[in-house]
């Protein structure tokens, strides 16, 4: 009963405070957007917000291991696992400019999927193959303008935290537009927020580990399923069950 009135004090705390957090968001967008038109201001912003909420639920705390290893400058298609709904926040506290590719219903959202389309991070409807061309043309245009991306190539939520086979998009992107590939891996999640509940599951340490960046070198005569199972294998090292 406890974790359940937790979480509807949490909920309801996270839909006032992103009427509030939204008003500044659209705020930094108008004075920005002229100069800035990656929207680096208004992404490490979001970062704030979204770390907000890690930050006041004392029982989650976020360990990120080796952020030295993101290159300020570089541009990457970055990929983890992917086992919970939190898993969107946790990576927000790693505080780097990015551009999400999500599904098309997150960003219907009062507010919080407001702001993605602010930030202009990248709409995809599964099973279009319209919407699919049209995501990875933004990818491109994305990445030409020097933002990373960032995909759940598994492509929804592992129950278990056993990887599942990754999707090719990711790595189709990477190879064409020639651009190193970083692997994160996301563990504690899963049991924080398991999927398909949002209920409070007490306390949980959350930890981020950032793997070594592969270059376009490593993987330009490799098969796209062969990257793709490469970076999978490089995560599940790593991954707890």
């Amino acid at each position: 009963m406890l974790n359940r009135i937790v979480s509807i004090f949490y909920l309801i705390f996270i839909g006032i405070t992103s009427a509030f957090f939204y008003i500044i968001a659209l705020a930094i967008w108008l004075v920005t957007k002229p100069f800035d038109q990656r929207l680096v201001f208004l992404h490490l912003f979001s970062c704030f917000w979204a770390s907000l909420y890690i930050w006041i639920m004392p029982a989650w705390k976020v360990f990120v291991e080796h952020k030295h290893k993101i290159q300020k400058d570089a541009t990457y298609v970055v990929v983890s696992n992917h086992q919970s709904q939190l898993d969107i926040l946790v990576v927000f506290t790693i505080f780097f400019h990015f551009k999400w590719v999500s599904k098309e219903e997150v960003f219907r959202l009062p507010f919080i999927g407001w702001n993605m389309s602010l930030n202009e991070y990248i709409k995809l409807k599964r099973g279009d193959g319209r919407s699919v061309e049209r995501m990875f043309k933004q990818c491109e245009k994305t990445i030409s303008q020097g933002s990373s991306v960032y995909f759940f190539p598994e492509g929804t939520r592992s129950e278990t935290g056993e990887l599942k086979v990754f999707k090719p998009g990711a790595f189709i992107l990477a190879k064409k537009m020639k651009t190193p590939i970083l692997p994160i891996v996301i563990n504690g999640t899963r049991k924080a927020l398991p999927k398909h509940s949002l209920n409070f599951h007490g306390k949980n340490d959350i930890h981020v580990k950032i793997l070594d960046p592969i270059d376009y070198s490593v993987f330009a005569d490799m098969e796209v399923e062969k990257i793709a199972e490469m970076i999978r294998q490089k995560i599940a090292e790593h991954v707890r069950h």
